[in-house]
């Protein structure tokens, strides 16, 4: 006897497609450099009573997951992937005006978008809040040895241009940090837009489940 030939899956014909790869996207992966980058920083330089301690890192957090819980929402919920990567990218500015305000407040360095430092952190590529941290100590002590060099001499002026030459730890610390939320936001930017022109162009859940019901049926192929 003839065996009926097996039934396709849903995810075969297109119903559900391959969903749930965040760990794949650069766009996670910095986002969760910036919340390991985040938690080591308030830990060392904000206040726990302070209520930007809590704030800056559940800002961190949220970047990392709505973009995670967005790529697993994604196979029957285009529209809300892109709700959820959206509330990503709204977290991640949050927590950039935090660290602006801490470097303002203190009157602390803000690196303009010129500055060097900027590209040379990205093209270091770290993938570890070490990494980063170690980048941060060798920025640190060229600063102390520039800040060091020429003839040695007590009078006040001297004093003044010695501090003002070597950026503290958090100064440093605070800018390395806002390289990366500026990476990750310009990568979720790219990411909105890109879901936002595939749902337009092929639609969400329903309109797959009316392509995939009426080629079942018999009625011509999927459009």
């Amino acid at each position: 006897m003839k065996k009926p030939p097996p039934k396709a899956s849903k995810h075969a014909e297109g119903l559900v497609p391959a969903h749930g790869g965040y760990r794949k996207l650069k766009s996670f992966q910095v986002a969760q450099l910036c919340f390991d980058v985040t938690v080591r920083f308030c830990e060392r330089y904000v206040d726990r009573r302070d209520r930007t301690h809590d704030q800056m890192v559940q800002a961190a957090r949220s970047g990392a997951q709505n973009i995670a819980e967005g790529s697993k929402a994604s196979g029957t919920s285009k529209k809300t992937e892109l709700k959820l990567t959206n509330v990503a990218r709204a977290s991640l500015e949050e927590l950039r005006l935090d660290y602006e305000d801490y470097l303002r407040q203190r009157r602390l360095e803000q690196w303009s978008r010129e500055d060097p430092r900027r590209d040379e952190l990205i093209a270091r590529r770290c993938a570890t809040a070490d990494a980063v941290a170690d980048w941060v100590e060798e920025l640190h002590g060229r600063n102390g040895q520039r800040g060091h060099c020429g003839p040695s001499t007590k009078s006040s002026r001297s004093t003044k241009s010695t501090k003002s030459t070597r950026s503290t730890y958090r100064e440093l610390a605070a800018n390395a940090a806002l390289v990366l939320i500026a990476v990750a936001c310009s990568l979720l930017d790219r990411q909105i837009a890109s879901l936002a022109a595939a749902f337009v162009e092929n639609g969400g859940f329903t309109e797959r489940l009316y392509r995939v019901r009426t080629k079942r049926r018999g009625h011509g192929p999927p459009q």
